[in-house]
């Protein structure tokens, strides 16, 4: 049995990382905070840039793009979103589970898919298991502009327009609440429901509205990708203040029941002690 000393060495070196699990916890929550409303503020201009190019695809006729062709799948592209930093429980682990799960059904080998990948755990598990990167971003900041991953955006939506790869999809963290993440698979290229479904437009394009489409549709694919990434931050941040709230409490837990063994353990060797001196004052007399 652990000394009284070894005890509370212990209880002192717990109590300090439930304070550092606490406070990432507080931090986790305000960033989690200024996530959501980046989150909610983004949408609202993807469904404006959706409508603009539903409109205009409804107004033409014929409409022919890269973009909107389905094509026989012979290799697939899939861009996943993850973090750079652990400590965020099963945020990380569940994406590259689904995604990894769904490479070994659709794909018998490393040349039928190619990866794009954001966040350095994915990178890392991606590149451990030989599995070919085309592009990847890592160290993104906290509140990731547009610009943090324009490269990446752009370069996957361009290859499958060049023909690449005959589909793309997105794999990323879906925010519900601070409690629930759901990895998600969202085709993303060749986009759909493009094809006429909204109300003609009256408006006269220059220089034409298929010269307009061209421009809008990259576009509207890199926003689609870009407001993934930010509701995958507030997954992120969602998931780190859950999992560090467990460990704050799992210490609190191990604390109590450490100051229990060790009262038992003083009480024990008082016991010992009186046990002693009895036994010797018995001896002399």
């Amino acid at each position: 049995m652990a000394s009284g000393r070894d005890i509370k060495r212990q209880i002192k070196s717990i109590q300090n990382q439930k304070q550092i699990t606490k406070a990432m916890e507080m931090v986790a929550a305000a960033k989690l905070r200024r996530a959501q409303e980046a989150a909610q503020a983004s949408r609202p201009y993807a469904e404006k840039l959706k409508e603009v190019v539903d409109s205009i695809a409804s107004g033409t006729t014929d409409v022919n793009h890269p973009m909107l062709e389905k094509r026989p799948v012979k290799k697939t592209g899939y861009l996943v979103i993850t973090s750079d930093r652990g400590l965020a429980g099963g945020y990380n682990a569940n994406v590259l589970r689904k995604v990894t799960q769904t490479i070994r059904q659709r794909h018998k080998s490393n040349d039928e898919y190619v990866l794009f990948v954001i966040g350095r755990k994915g990178r890392d598990y991606f590149n451990r298991r030989n599995m070919p990167v085309m592009e990847e971003v890592t160290g993104l900041p906290d509140a990731p502009a547009f610009a943090d991953i324009k490269s990446i955006a752009y370069k996957s939506v361009k290859k499958f327009a060049e023909g690449a790869y005959d589909e793309l999809y997105l794999y990323y963290n879906e925010f519900v609440n601070a409690l629930t993440q759901i990895p998600v698979e969202k085709r993303l290229l060749p986009l759909e429901d493009m094809t006429g479904s909204g109300t003609a437009t009256s408006y006269e394009y220059e220089p034409s509205p298929e010269g307009v489409l061209e421009v809008l549709l990259p576009k509207y694919a890199e926003t689609l990708i870009y407001t993934a990434l930010l509701d995958g931050k507030a997954s992120e941040f969602g998931a780190r203040m859950t999992a560090m709230g467990s460990a704050t409490k799992n210490a609190t837990k191990m604390v109590s029941n450490l100051t229990l063994t060790y009262n038992r353990a003083r009480q024990a060797a008082i016991t010992q002690e009186i046990s002693e001196i009895v036994a010797g004052a018995n001896a002399q007399s």
